[in-house]
């Protein structure tokens, strides 16, 4: 099993781009000396940068997790990691294509499977969407019927219909097309543009589904002197809700097994503020619990002032960090729920690992759609370099495709 945050350095992947461009310089080269059996040759380099390329993120995969399991770099190395997996089971069928029948297939062939990488990938994985749309439908279904109709509680729904409608109006789109070179350049365009976002937005939600579920599988080692609860709302007589009421008792499960393994007892940091339609604030709803189930009030910490999940972890890290600097915490939340706050406890430069309690079956989709809503509007930054990266990646692939 892979621990979390025993690795002190970041993994760097600047050997995929040194790779990339000595493997970008041989082709071209290959395709200068332009003799038969290039295209085998072109085919066979491209399977093994594949090969390596998926090792690499798989690695970079595994060690992020050792290094910080809450970071979107998980969620990349993952989600790319299959689409190259992809691209790999192409060049493979158009190798034996190539052995099989060299008169029709050449090393142009080579260039087009990566030209319509993101359309082939969209078709491809078109069955994948649509079960899943169908399952998130149902789920979403459910949810309304028992907690009632919320704007909120449509994003499973609006989820699906974006990725079917996508899947359809391309396949419309790219049914056919006639006119002029430059017309059908420019069709093309628009039809990889579109298909990039479609695929790194796939990419991502296959990333953010795995490291949701390394997340909240995870069970972090015996050994924490914290355990932070967040809070998530109570009823109107002070008593957490059945969603809190399952976050405060994962966090009493794993301090019964710390202390069973080790000796070790732990603090409690109940963490939320009191909303305006609350008679107490979330923190003390979870204190008079944890003191119902025999924890005595010098293990319980209070933070009664957050109103976000990033307050949780700001306010709760300056708690502990003012009895002790050194302390190791963990945090317990909603499954759904454990990767992101994962991030937010990184953002205040707080090392917490994260425990999750299970949901009822029609909650846990919507609520993770939410989260990936949620992580899709933060860094900003980096999420536009890397999908700018790949739509000129596709549109320059065109220019070459019609200009050759």
């Amino acid at each position: 099993m892979i621990r979390f945050d025993t690795r002190d350095t970041k993994p760097k992947l600047y050997n995929i781009a040194i790779l990339t461009v000595i493997t970008a310089l041989i082709i071209m080269v290959l395709a200068l000396i332009d003799k038969e059996g290039t295209k085998i040759i072109v085919s066979s380099l491209l399977i093994a940068y594949c090969v390596v390329v998926i090792y690499m993120l798989q690695h970079a995969f595994a060690e992020q997790l050792r290094y910080n399991p809450y970071s979107y770099n998980t969620i990349y190395y993952f989600g790319f990691s299959l689409f190259i997996a992809f691209i790999l089971l192409i060049y493979v069928g158009l190798l034996i294509d190539q052995i099989r029948e060299p008169d029709i297939y050449n090393a142009n062939q080579s260039i087009l499977v990566v030209y319509e990488s993101a359309r082939a990938f969209m078709f491809y994985t078109s069955p994948f969407i649509l079960v899943f749309s169908i399952c998130l439908c149902v789920s979403n279904i459910s949810l309304i019927r028992h907690e009632g109709y919320r704007p909120v509680n449509l994003l499973g729904i609006l989820l699906s219909l974006f990725l079917v409608l996508g899947e359809v109006f391309l396949w419309r789109f790219d049914y056919y097309v006639s006119g002029s070179q430059f017309e059908v350049m420019i069709h093309d365009m628009a039809a990889n543009l579109l298909a990039a976002v479609y695929l790194y937005v796939e990419c991502m939600l296959i990333g953010i589904i795995v490291a949701d579920l390394f997340a909240a599988r995870y069970w972090p080692d015996y050994d924490k002197d914290f355990m932070i609860i967040l809070g998530c709302g109570i009823r109107q007589d002070g008593t957490p809700t059945p969603l809190l009421r399952g976050r405060v008792d994962k966090a009493l499960e794993y301090a019964r097994k710390q202390k069973e393994a080790t000796g070790k007892d732990l603090i409690f940091v109940p963490s939320g503020g009191q909303g305006p339609n609350e008679v107490i604030s979330e923190s003390e709803s979870m204190k008079n619990y944890l003191l119902s189930k025999g924890i005595p009030e010098e293990r319980i910490l209070m933070e009664d002032q957050s109103t976000t999940t990033f307050e949780n972890m700001k306010f709760s890290k300056e708690k502990i960090m003012a009895i002790d600097p050194n302390a190791k915490i963990a945090y317990s939340t909603t499954n759904y729920h454990v990767f992101r706050s994962g991030l937010f406890a990184r953002r205040v430069k707080m090392r917490a690992q994260g425990i999750g309690a299970r949901t009822k079956w029609y909650f846990w989709p919507n609520a993770a759609v939410r989260e990936f809503v949620g992580l899709l509007t933060q860094h900003r930054g980096k999420q536009i370099l890397i999908l700018g990266s790949m739509i000129l990646l596709y549109l320059t692939l065109t220019f070459v495709v019609f200009m050759a």
